[in-house]
């Protein structure tokens, strides 16, 4: 599984952005796809988790401000992020996980950088 993430960059507080996981390879075997974040000096926090079913989860910081979701079609994760404050600053991953044979396999793609500030 590869993935390609894209979309960050810099925005005002209170702007929005959207992340964009392009996933290629055997994605027919993933049980999920999430976003995580690791800001300097902390460690890798997941932000968002959504299931082959759909089913969404979020971390508290981010409820109500950020959806994840995905475009089966396109092979796609997004992110999208409003309300965008100085401390969802971090560098953003891309996930995708999938269970064989009860050990848990995870895939990342590379970070992209959000940056909220004024």
């Amino acid at each position: 599984v590869q993935l390609q993430a894209s979309g960050g960059g810099l925005v005002q507080p209170g702007g929005s952005l959207r992340l964009s996981c392009a996933a290629s390879g055997s994605i027919f075997s993933i049980n999920t796809m999430a976003w995580y974040r690791q800001a300097p000096g902390k460690e890798r926090e997941a932000v968002a988790v959504i299931t082959s079913a759909g089913g969404t989860t979020y971390a508290g910081s981010v409820k109500g401000r950020f959806t994840i979701s995905r475009d089966n079609a396109k092979n796609t994760v997004y992110l999208q992020m409003n309300s965008l404050k100085p401390e969802d600053t971090s560098v953003y991953y891309c996930n995708a996980r999938r269970v064989e044979d009860s050990r848990l396999i995870d895939y990342w793609g590379q970070g992209t950088q959000v940056t909220v500030s004024s």
